[in-house]
């Protein structure tokens, strides 16, 4: 009887520990994106604790992994925490009003922001409004831009639409997306730019940063640019787009390079993607 007895005990024992177990395990599933979360202010401990945490529980070692965070929490993790690295972003381009933005937008094509930014103050001292503009022979816009690269289609495009916007829009840029792309050498990228920094009007305008990090986030299937925008814009809610894109931008260029990550190196994609070890294949826009 006295080992009948022994061993019930040794075998309740035996349950309640697996129990605790199991409870313990799932508990810390549901720590874990909170866990996540708090590591990206920490990223070398904080991961180390969030991936993989060792208990003693009655001699007997368990482990906990994280689990994957959701589209949902990514969404909300990266929302948050651009937000608190560029809490106020400034509109990357030079401009006085919508359309010396306009222009340098337009400039920006396939060239950085930085020699945009050196090239618009030597256009703009020599003409600055579309009526100014179209008095400028385009052979002469064409040398001033000319390290911006795609000169002679730029200037093209300058002095196309400078004219339209006088002989139809009282030389004044509509704030209508649909009357920016009809205007020569304004896509929808650079029609999105105007209307959101120009006018406020909510847009989410996808660049080369912009689609690379959605990728490598896991926000999109990176298809294409137009896909792109349309998950983005449905991930986020449309009071945000307009920091938001400049925000995803900013950080592209200081933390999450072409070059600089692969999907694996930055502080973002190591905590909305912890268990990732091999570079992230993105398509190009």
């Amino acid at each position: 009887m006295t080992t009948i007895n022994t061993n019930i005990g040794a075998i309740t024992a035996q349950a309640n520990m697996n129990r605790v177990n199991e409870d313990m395990n799932a508990a810390m599933g549901r720590l874990s994106t909170g866990l996540r979360i708090n590591a990206a202010k920490d990223d070398a401990a904080g991961m180390a604790i969030a991936e993989k945490m060792t208990s003693q529980i009655s001699g007997q070692e368990t482990r906990f992994f994280t689990c994957p965070m959701t589209k949902k929490e990514r969404t909300a993790y990266i929302r948050k925490r651009l937000e608190e690295l560029y809490p106020n972003p400034p509109v990357p381009l030079d401009h006085k009003d919508p359309y010396t933005l306009l222009i340098a937008v337009l400039l920006s094509a396939q060239c950085t922001d930085v020699r945009v930014n050196q090239i618009t103050p030597l256009l703009f001292a020599r003409a600055d409004t579309p009526q100014a503009m179209v008095k400028v022979p385009e052979e002469e816009i064409r040398a001033i831009i000319r390290p911006c690269g795609l000169s002679p289609m730029k200037a093209k495009g300058i002095a196309g639409l400078s004219r339209i916007l006088l002989d139809q829009y009282g030389g004044e840029v509509p704030a209508d997306m649909v009357a920016l792309e009809a205007l020569p050498g304004v896509g929808h990228k650079t029609a999105s730019v105007v209307m959101s920094q120009a006018f406020g009007v909510p847009s989410f305008p996808v660049d080369t940063h912009i689609h690379r990090l959605a990728q490598r986030w896991g926000l999109t299937s990176g298809k294409n640019v137009v896909q792109t925008e349309r998950d983005l814009k449905r991930l986020f809610p449309e009071s945000s787009w307009n920091d938001l894109h400049i925000q995803i931008i900013l950080y592209g260029r200081e933390h999450c390079s072409a070059r600089g990550c692969d999907g694996t190196v930055c502080g973002i994609c190591r905590t909305v993607y912890p268990d990732r070890k091999r570079a992230k294949k993105t398509f190009k826009s």
